[in-house]
């Protein structure tokens, strides 16, 4: 499949879609908790998550969300694009060297700037992870990162 070209206000279409991949590691899940202050032990603490009902550590759902917005703003509409909303419901967790895909699909042209996507993430098992909405603006054109 070809890459996808970014989209603008004029170009984005429903049906359009972007997907994007990363494998969930210890480092990112650290990091995570670093920036976010969130250091629940099922996400930090080897021993307190194998005695939990995940019988493991365990990514933060948000971070799993997080990649939700890679897909917005890299794939699907693509850079410039601003995420204003997210509706999401976490099914299953995702455990540190799970592969998560992470996918954008236009479902609603609500206005001219106002763009609604169903988002989902995926494990390399092929279960849903977490699905929801996504409200976005667009970019009225396309910019590259290197453009002043």
């Amino acid at each position: 499949m070809e890459p996808m070209k970014h989209r603008t206000r004029e170009t984005l279409r429903v049906g359009d879609e972007g997907t994007f991949t990363k494998t969930i590691t210890q480092s990112d899940v650290f990091a995570f908790a670093d920036a976010s202050g969130d250091y629940n032990p099922l996400h930090i603490d080897e021993e307190y998550a194998r005695r939990s009902v995940f019988q493991q550590r365990i990514a933060h759902g948000i971070l799993t969300a997080g990649i939700i917005s890679t897909v917005l703003g890299s794939e699907i509409p693509g850079v410039g694009t601003i995420f204003v909303e997210l509706q999401i419901r976490f099914l299953k967790p995702v455990y540190f060297g799970d592969t998560v895909t992470a996918v954008g699909k236009v479902i609603e042209i609500i206005n001219p700037k106002r763009v609604r996507l169903l988002v989902a993430c995926r494990n390399d098992k092929g279960q849903d992870v977490a699905i929801g909405n996504a409200v976005v603006i667009p970019p009225e054109k396309t910019r590259l990162l290197t453009e002043g």
